[in-house]
């Protein structure tokens, strides 16, 4: 009976969030209650509730006041230099841009700590996706691809966690998936590149005014030249792209004239392709404060503080330094470097007491959503479903399968970690699939190896405090991300996995 309830809840929940009948806030704590009261919970269900809420208080308070200080940092435009320096780089290609952001996910990833890497990804490259016109869902799934894929490292947590609750080297179990890493790195890099071509065929889809009428849409980058003249456009006004930002014909090419909705016609400037090119990435970036006019980065807001740019700057990579060094609780940290942020930067009262109200739709946004998920988590664990949903996944394993128990290991991973916490997973469920695999000649650490390749797709979990921070700082709807990022850390989790059994990594019995 607390088998079908805990996986009729589960299925419910996201159903729910995904066909968008509820918000996640209100599924989290409706959908555990009424399943949990169905079980048998009674009165007791508030205990269990708060007893889950109290591991949760820390986790609210870093993710506050992590939203509070690089709100204020994007508000102070210490980030403002890092988007001009990203749209050089990458231009105007959406497919550039959703590459760039997989690779700095990734790269930002190496400190094994979900919430910094996503906080530094959309403080970076939100920005750039508004300027652009991009969805900013793309952003959030391939941030969650590349870091759900990096959080295999040994310092990232489930690797450690598989290896001491079967006793093992963390090192034994981690240097031999290296190789099924780098595959899964390399798939997330194909899918970002895929999304970005997406992107770039949605918005000469959805804004021809900007896209212009153009053959072949990678035809819009290779900075060719039309036949017969080209067509000058002026800058537009407002706020991100609007008409006449970019002019485009079949016999032209595009150019800026720097006055704003104006239309110029040149002399042709005889062969090339025929096809209509943006403009250069370098113009955009001179043209960055009128597009991005009443926006988060408008170059006229009152917050700035261009004098304090150097503290700023230092002041956040003292956090980062002492965040990475964990040598204080990283709750405390971002306490204090808010408290100093709004001191320095806004010395009067009044102006503190604006910026926090101004930041507090995000921080209910995010902290009412780790509140609810410990009803959940209460439920699930204080009625025993999650034991019971394990036990039960063990037994109607056939005796047949035994010598794939690695393999089968693997594959339940990705939604029993989805589902429950890893501290659940790898100190309850895996010691009991392990002992079960040892009859059948499966060593432990191909059921550890095995185990942590689910771990792209758990990173999705709602129960997972970063990825909530993720769509709430670039304020995507959970159920949308989910949409677009499950199917593929799906994939992503059965290639590593796959990779670890032809690597010999993962073994058969």
């Amino acid at each position: 009976m607390l088998v079908l309830l805990g996986f009729a809840m589960i299925a419910v929940f996201m159903v729910l969030i995904m066909t968008k009948k509820l918000t996640p806030v209100l599924a989290l704590i409706i959908v555990p209650t009424v399943f949990g009261l169905f079980a048998g919970a009674g009165l007791g269900i508030g205990d269990m509730v708060m007893d889950s809420m109290k591991s949760m208080t820390s986790t609210a308070a870093l993710l506050m006041f992590a939203i509070i200080y690089f709100g204020l940092m994007i508000d102070v435009g210490l980030f403002d230099p890092l988007v001009k320096f990203i749209l050089r780089k990458l231009g105007n290609d959406p497919a550039k841009v959703v590459l760039g952001t997989a690779v700095l996910a990734a790269a930002v990833s190496l400190d094994g700590d979900g919430s910094t890497t996503f906080i530094l990804t959309t403080a970076a490259m939100l920005p750039v996706y508004l300027r652009l016109k991009m969805s900013p869902v793309v952003l959030t799934c391939v941030a969650g691809l590349a870091n759900g894929t990096m959080n295999i490292l040994p310092w990232g947590g489930p690797t450690a966690r598989a290896a001491t609750a079967l006793k093992l080297d963390v090192n034994d179990v981690f240097v031999p998936m290296v190789p099924s890493l780098i595959v899964g790195l390399i798939v997330v890099l194909v899918f970002a590149w895929l999304l970005g071509l997406q992107e770039r065929n949605r918005l000469r889809t959805t804004a021809p005014e900007i896209w212009g009428d153009v053959a072949d849409p990678s035809d819009a980058f290779d900075g060719g030249t039309g036949r017969g003249g080209s067509v000058a456009a002026g800058s537009g006004s407002g706020s991100g792209f609007g008409a006449g930002r970019f002019g485009f014909g079949r016999n032209g090419s595009t150019s800026t004239s720097g006055k704003p909705g104006t239309t110029a016609v040149k002399p042709g400037t005889g062969g090339g392709s025929g096809v209509a090119v943006l403009e250069d990435p370098a113009t955009l970036v001179d043209d960055h404060d009128t597009a991005m006019a009443d926006t988060a980065l408008d170059p006229n807001r009152t917050t700035l503080r261009p004098k304090l740019f150097w503290f700023n700057l230092g002041l956040t990579v003292a956090v980062m330094v002492v965040l990475v060094a964990n040598i204080v609780p990283l709750p405390f940290v971002f306490m204090v470097g808010s408290a100093i942020a709004l001191l320095v930067n806004f010395p009067k009262v009044k102006d503190q007491g604006a910026q926090l109200i101004a930041h507090a739709p995000s921080i209910v946004a995010v902290v009412s959503m780790v509140m609810a998920a410990a009803v959940l988590t209460g439920v699930l664990n204080g009625t025993g479903m999650v034991k019971a949903m394990s036990e039960w996944l063990v037994q109607i394993i056939p005796a047949e399968m035994g010598p794939f128990m690695a393999v089968i290991t693997g594959l339940l991973s990705i939604p029993m970690t989805f589902f429950m916490s890893n501290d659940a997973f790898y100190f309850g469920v895996l010691p009991v699939l392990s002992e079960t695999a040892a009859h059948y000649g499966v060593d432990a650490v191909d059921m550890a190896r095995a185990s942590i390749t689910g771990q792209p797709f758990h990173l999705q979990s709602p129960l997972v405090p970063a990825i909530l921070l993720l769509v709430s700082l670039a304020k995507v709807d959970l159920g949308d991300h989910h949409k677009k990022v499950l199917w593929r850390t799906a994939v992503i989790s059965v290639v590593m996995l796959a990779v670890g059994v032809l690597t010999g990594a993962i073994g058969i019995g």
